[in-house]
């Protein structure tokens, strides 16, 4: 199946791409992806503590499984700034 992979904020800085097409075997789910992808772009699994997984601009589990088709992108947890007084 074809799968697109969208990269976001940090997780673009460590792939080097905004977006990837995929080839990936059917019953494969969100987290495997994500799991798939830090074997071929190791600077990922620095993020996988608090990353959201997104399939067709949804949020999903990490056990959502994928379609022909879906667009998933991994979302970093974001940071707050500070209020200026």
């Amino acid at each position: 199946m074809k799968i697109k992979v969208k990269f976001f904020a940090a997780l673009h800085d460590a792939t080097g791409r905004r977006e990837l097409n995929l080839q990936a075997q059917e019953g494969l789910t969100a987290g495997e992806l994500y799991r798939d992808l830090c074997a071929r772009f190791p600077r990922l699994a620095d993020y996988g503590g608090g990353l959201m997984h997104s399939v067709n601009a949804e949020y999903v589990s990490p056990d959502h499984p994928l379609r022909d088709g879906d667009e998933v992108a991994f979302i970093p947890p974001v940071s707050g700034g500070t209020h200026a007084h």
